[in-house]
């Protein structure tokens, strides 16, 4: 939803605005919308446009090798015949004019009357227009234009900017639209300022196939997929649909229409660009991004350009507009690492002999880190509700990733490893993988009992084992800063501790003894409930936090927990 407006009836206006303030430096406003400051030599004028609502499209990439102005029309409405001819005239540079735009009734009329006037004063002035949707029709002159308008402005911008004559940069843009294929899908509806209620919207575990870009609902909805599932659909349908002929290289945009997030795309992106290589395909320069929207739509298309020998070097060429910038002399100077350096970087550091103790430990340590994976998998939307009421709600998530990557590590250690070694391991792959504080502090802390009990030890007593547990903790302390009663995972470890060190002290069995103390760290992790955060991310929301216990500490009791019955069941089987 557009919550940002003044009058929702003047808001192109409003916002068009802002953008020509904030890019004086470039382009300049004409009745209509934006044309671009001249260069050194004249050259053909691309003018681009349609409604608003698409940014970057259109205002966005006027610029240097891109178009020479945009007519900007309302929200999803053609703009009028007189705005598309005042901005075609003030982009005129004597080399005559382009329009080109989306294959809608209102631009093709409204521009078309632009152009007959634009002739009649001895400009002359030719129209390209984009007909990329495959969903929109079988017969390609009857599609309409989404996001392959890009490619299209693209390849005439760049040709204009070598100075090509107007012919020339008409047939490449021709010739680009002719080769260019796109296919979209619509999570949620887009909703106009000042409203409500979306334009359209999707049954709830559905998506729309073949999206418009003016709040056009898909032409029929199908169940959600998984990414990979989407990527096939996007690829296979627009492969489907490829120019007779068509060449091996490709010019590939995923976009984003408004509110999926660039995160998604990449991950769609890792599905897509396999399935297109599977398929022969070379792809050149891909582009992942929001490069044509639909205000706050959820959804993405995937638009293919086929690149010959024309127009492949046109969608390389160097670009810089507000919104989309393309330099090849900085990656032309880099280099990719040497064979030698990646091997350098990726060597793997071998894991010192173990004695028989210390391999012994190596598979208690297996065993309680799968047993401590499965405790927390079970948990994880009981630790990311309880992190939630104070905190991001990640903290089960984060843990999730931290044991999982701690147990994928030591899967790759054979059965000769001893227990210290894979206990720091485990640490340094949950740090890596789990992020945040909390990955922080359990990678260190496990690194830490890994160094404590090393493995060569002739055996591992009750105390030795309860010696490392304070080590684990003072690290957890040291580097978090964190002290009883802040709220933190310290409220459920230290009681853990210290009943550990005074029941083993006392003679108790190791298992025995961690069980007690376990228990004892799920009360004190019980009771955090009524404590205020003093530290972290909680710490502003101290009196929301009071009433749930700390999320940090309740996960730390289930830890130790399941690590208790791993010891039991050892000890049984003794």
């Amino acid at each position: 939803m557009t919550r940002i407006f003044d009058d929702p009836a003047e808001f192109a206006d409003d916002q068009l605005a802002g953008f020509l303030d904030l890019y004086a430096d470039r382009v300049r406003g004409v009745h209509g919308g934006v044309v671009s400051h001249r260069g050194e030599q004249p050259q053909v004028a691309v003018v681009i446009g349609g409604g608003s609502g698409h940014y970057p499209a259109f205002c966005g990439t006027v610029g240097p090798g891109l178009a020479t102005g945009a007519v900007v029309g309302n929200i999803f409405t053609s703009p009028s015949a007189a705005q598309a001819y005042s901005v075609g005239k003030a982009a005129n540079q004597g080399r005559g004019v382009i329009f080109s735009f989306g294959n809608y009734a209102g631009d093709n009329i409204n521009f078309g009357i632009a152009a007959e006037r634009l002739r009649a004063e001895g400009i002359d002035t030719r129209i390209v227009v984009v007909t990329d949707d495959v969903a929109s029709s079988d017969t390609e002159d009857e599609r309409r234009g989404i996001a392959g308008d890009f490619t299209v402005f693209k390849a005439m911008g760049a040709a204009a900017a070598q100075g090509l004559g107007i012919d020339e940069v008409e047939r490449l843009g021709n010739a680009a639209n002719a080769a260019t294929r796109t296919l979209g899908v619509a999570f949620s509806g887009c909703t106009m300022p000042g409203e409500d209620e979306p334009l359209f919207s999707v049954p709830e575990g559905h998506l729309g196939l073949g999206l418009g870009i003016h709040g056009e609902p898909g032409i029929r909805d199908v169940p959600m997929l998984p990414a990979r599932e989407l990527a096939e659909l996007l690829v296979d349908e627009v492969l489907k649909n490829a120019p007779a002929g068509a060449p091996g290289r490709i010019g590939t945009i995923l976009n984003g229409l408004g509110t999926t997030k660039y995160e998604e795309l990449f991950l769609l992106w890792r599905h897509v660009a396999p399935r297109l290589r599977d398929a022969g395909l070379e792809i050149v320069d891909p582009e992942v991004g929001e490069l044509v929207t639909s205000l706050d739509m959820g959804g993405c298309s995937l638009t293919l350009m086929w690149l010959d020998d024309e127009l492949d070097p046109l969608w390389r060429a160097d670009s810089y507009t507000p919104a989309y910038r393309k330099a090849g002399a900085p990656l032309a100077a880099l280099r990719a690492p040497t064979a030698d350096e990646l091997a350098e970087a990726e060597a793997v550091v071998t894991a010192p002999e173990a004695g028989e103790a210390g391999r012994r430990l190596g598979g208690t340590v297996r065993a309680g880190l799968a047993a401590v994976e499965a405790t927390i998998r079970e948990h994880e939307h009981e630790l990311g509700r309880i992190d939630a009421v104070a905190g991001d709600g990640d903290h089960g998530r984060g843990m999730v990733k931290g044991i999982t990557a701690a147990t994928a590590r030591i899967a790759e250690s054979g059965d000769d490893v001893g227990g210290g070694w894979l206990l720091q391991q485990a640490g340094q792959a949950w740090a890596e993988r789990a992020g945040g504080t909390s990955g922080v502090l359990w990678g260190a802390a496990l690194e830490s009992l890994g160094r404590h009990l090393g493995d060569t030890a002739d055996s591992y007593p009750a105390a030795t084992v309860a010696a490392g547990a304070r080590e684990f903790a003072a690290t957890i302390q040291q580097l978090g800063g964190a002290e009883p009663g802040d709220k933190t995972l310290l409220d459920a470890l230290l009681p853990f501790v210290d009943e550990l060190e005074r029941r083993v002290g006392d003679g108790e069995g190791l298992a025995a003894a961690w069980t007690s103390a376990a228990a004892l760290a799920t009360t004190k992790a019980q009771e955090t409930a009524g404590l205020r955060p003093r530290i972290g991310r909680a710490r502003p929301l101290a009196e929301k936090s009071v009433g749930t216990p700390d999320a940090g500490a309740t996960s730390m009791a289930l830890v130790v927990t399941a690590v208790g019955n791993v010891l039991t069941s050892e000890e049984e089987q003794k």
